[in-house]
C-alpha cells in the first residue's frame, strides 16, 4: 500500500485488463487488433470515369476498391491534395471534382494501384 498522493485511488492500483478485469500481468485474454487490415494496393484495380454532372459540372470517379479493406478516407485525402481539387466519398466510390482523370491515374499509380480506364 503506498502512502503518496493518490493512495486509496484508481490510480494506486495496478493496470487491470479491460476485458477479464485480471491484473495485466495475469490476463490471458489474447491481444486485440488495433489497427485494421488493408488490402495492399498492389493487390487492387481502380477503375477511373470521368462523368458529366447536373449543372455541367465534371467530376473524375474512382471505382473498384474495396470499402471495408481499403482506407478510402486517407486515399481521398491524399488525392485531394494532390491534385488541388475537392472531393468526397459516396457510395464506395472516390468522387474528385474536375476532369482530374490523368493527374489522379499518376497519384494512384505512384502509390501502387493498378489503373483502368
Amino acid at each position: 500500500m503506498s502512502s503518496g498522493m493518490f493512495a486509496g485511488t484508481a490510480w494506486d492500483r495496478e493496470p487491470h485488463c479491460e476485458r477479464c478485469d485480471q491484473v495485466e500481468s495475469a490476463c490471458t485474454c489474447p491481444p486485440m487488433e488495433s489497427q485494421p487490415t488493408w488490402i495492399p494496393p498492389e493487390k487492387q484495380t481502380a477503375r477511373l470515369s470521368v462523368e458529366k454532372r447536373a449543372k455541367g459540372k465534371v467530376a473524375t470517379i474512382v471505382r473498384g476498391l474495396d470499402p471495408t479493406e481499403s482506407d478510402l478516407v486517407a486515399l481521398l485525402k491524399q488525392l485531394k491534395t494532390t491534385v488541388g481539387a475537392g472531393g468526397t466519398i459516396s457510395d464506395a466510390t472516390i468522387e474528385v471534382q474536375g476532369d482530374q482523370l490523368e493527374r489522379v491515374r499518376k497519384a494512384l499509380v505512384a502509390l501502387g494501384y493498378r489503373v483502368k480506364g
